[in-house]
């Protein structure tokens, strides 16, 4: 068999060079949006995130990498790890992010609406901390959604009828909210679903924003 001729052979190295920088710029991305979830954290008693830093984020704790996702990051978990803080809007820029899981006991504030973004999400959970606010509408944008978990929050308003577009959807958990009205028609679309939680004290009351 002939030698490729170094035309070729000059090709083909420009090709693995322009791969790499290409994979090398995505993971950047993934790495500052990693870092600026860091930042928006005020607590860290543990130190877990302590190796979050000028590092690959694939050596990251809770960080896993896919290879064959683009070079991009796949998953995040940060279950139980006792952090305090907010979630920053720039967790929207991992694009090809396929599992979150910040279930913990002292994450606060809103969940940013950039994360809407995360189209290849397929769980979701955000359990166990202190989140507020109404009752994000965009959820129904998330198609790939096999598991969705908001346990033990202060979300209040009513079952968006976005989520009938989650097709996929399995799990759906939201235990002790402040969740008005009924279940929605649109609920019984979802052909694939297993698990339906919507109890506790605080769900389906007639709570109002200004009750809260």
């Amino acid at each position: 068999m002939a030698k490729p001729s170094s035309f070729v052979f000059l090709f083909l190295l420009h090709c693995l060079m322009l791969s790499l920088a290409w994979t090398n710029a995505n993971i950047t991305i993934d790495k500052y949006a990693l870092l600026a979830l860091k930042s928006s954290i005020t607590s860290d008693p543990y130190n877990f995130l302590a190796n979050w830093s000028v590092s690959s984020p694939c050596n990251w704790i809770g960080v896993t990498y896919n290879t064959t996702h683009h070079g991009r990051i796949h998953s995040l978990n940060l279950v139980g790890m006792n952090l305090k803080g907010t979630i920053s809007p720039q967790l929207g820029n991992l694009s090809f992010l396929v599992e979150l899981d910040l279930s913990n006991k002292n994450l606060n504030g809103q969940i940013p609406v950039e994360l809407v973004r995360l189209h290849q999400l397929r769980l979701f959970i955000l359990s166990y901390n202190d989140f507020h606010g109404q009752v994000r509408t965009w959820i129904g944008d998330l198609y790939m959604l096999e598991h969705l978990g908001f346990q033990n929050h202060s979300f209040y308003g009513f079952i968006p009828l976005s989520l009938s577009n989650l097709s996929r959807l399995e799990t759906l958990d939201w235990t002790f909210n402040f969740i008005q009205g009924t279940i929605p028609l649109e609920v019984g679309k979802l052909n694939c679903l297993k698990i339906l939680q919507l109890v506790g004290e605080q769900t389906f009351r007639n709570h109002s924003p200004n009750n809260l």
